[in-house]
């Protein structure tokens, strides 16, 4: 469980209009093809709603072309501006944007389940290839109560996935190498705080290299979060005069293998973060699995306050169904295009319903997500940069 703390919020300026995202997730310029569109659509955006869902379906590996136009006004703003947006300032330090990282009233564009899908900039003209299948939507960067109007025009080309642009496409399997009761017997079932309460529950395994772990939370829009508060201050002061995007509220240390979190990782809103994010540890095991290295990890689901009863103060209060957090774990990270397998495994004798260090409960189907990483897209970097 994190302590409640002071949430530092900075912002960003716009990216630039012209970027692609590449399976691995990087931000690079946008290229040119000759090849032929599968096909070829315009859609008109306006500000009656956050996001337009359109009629197309992107399938994993292909690649779409946007270019937009058109000339769009914010309350307060003197003048007009163009897909790209207005560049963030301190005046938007409150509002909280689908995309932190983009100007206000910027276009912006996502594929799949709204819920877990990773917003991307289009702005004037972006190039993307979809590491996930699903329906493309188009949005503006604003909050609902802003009364930015801005129709723009989008063109979109869809081009079949080629030899360079081939994403992972996850495949569920009904167990894994290694990740057998053997090892099961091995990993603790829950974690515990320094006194060795114990507390939240074991419920997501990754077999994978420690670059590829980190890989994957980024891709999916993970961000790594600070141990202490000092820390965090630290970096909040740094990031707020770079003005980027500041999500690392501290998280609480737990214990595992008898020492703290390698890596705490958290999914949330700016401003809402303080009450409500998703947020997991990660310890690197003592152990392999399957030759690979093991990551072992408990995900939560911070969705207020609550009093902590080993002390009566404030700490957050988890969502009690823990298992909809592993999914969210697993959505998230399977969209990336690095995940090559997953299975669900179920321990003997599984946790179904227990208690947190703190005092809150939760419950489970008992069940473990298992993730193995695809590492030829970071193999395939390595040997470019060679």
């Amino acid at each position: 469980m994190c302590k409640a703390t002071l949430a530092m919020v900075a912002v960003a300026t716009a990216l630039a209009a012209a970027v692609t995202v590449s399976a691995t997730g990087a931000l690079q310029p946008a290229s040119s093809s000759a090849s032929t569109a599968r096909l070829s659509r315009d859609f008109h955006v306006n500000q009656a709603d956050l996001w337009t869902t359109t009629d197309l379906t992107l399938k994993p590996g292909e690649r779409a072309v946007f270019t937009a136009t058109g000339s769009a006004h914010c309350p307060g703003e003197e003048n007009a501006f163009g897909p790209a947006g207005i560049p963030r300032g301190f005046r938007d330090l409150l509002r909280v944007l689908p995309m932190g990282q983009a100007g206000r009233g910027a276009l912006i564009g996502r594929i799949g389940d709204a819920d877990v899908a990773q917003p991307f900039v289009i702005g004037a003209s972006a190039e993307i290839v979809a590491p996930v299948g699903g329906v493309l939507a188009l949005g503006i960067n604003r909050v609902a109560s802003d009364a930015c109007t801005t129709p723009f025009t989008v063109h979109v080309q869809v081009f079949a996935a080629g030899d360079a642009t081939r994403t992972t496409v996850v495949k569920r399997v009904d167990s894994l190498p290694g990740a057998d009761q053997a090892l099961f017997a091995k990993i603790p079932r829950r974690v515990n705080d320094k006194a060795g309460n114990l507390g939240d529950m074991v419920n997501f395994l990754i077999l994978g290299s420690k670059d590829g772990m980190e890989r994957v939370f980024k891709t999916a829009g993970w961000v790594a979060v600070d141990p202490d508060v000092r820390d965090a201050l630290i970096a909040g002061i740094k990031d707020s005069l770079s003005k980027e995007a500041y999500l690392t509220l501290p998280m609480s240390q737990l214990y595992l293998f008898n020492r703290p979190q390698d890596f705490g990782w958290a999914h949330a809103e700016p401003i809402k973060v303080a009450a409500s994010r998703h947020h997991l540890r990660v310890w690197q095991a003592p152990y392999q699995a399957a030759s690979s290295t093991l990551w072992v990890g408990a995900a939560t689901h911070d969705i207020g306050f609550d009093r902590d009863r080993r002390n009566n103060g404030i700490t957050h209060k988890i969502d009690p169904d823990v298992d909809l957090e592993r999914d969210y774990v697993e959505k998230t990270l399977t969209s990336t295009g690095l995940v090559s397998q997953l299975a669900y495994v179920t321990p003997e004798n599984p946790l179904r319903e227990a208690k947190t260090a703190t005092g809150g409960s939760f419950h489970s189907d008992g069940r473990v997500l298992v993730l193995k990483l695809d590492e030829s897209a970071a193999s395939t970097e390595s040997a470019a940069r060679r």
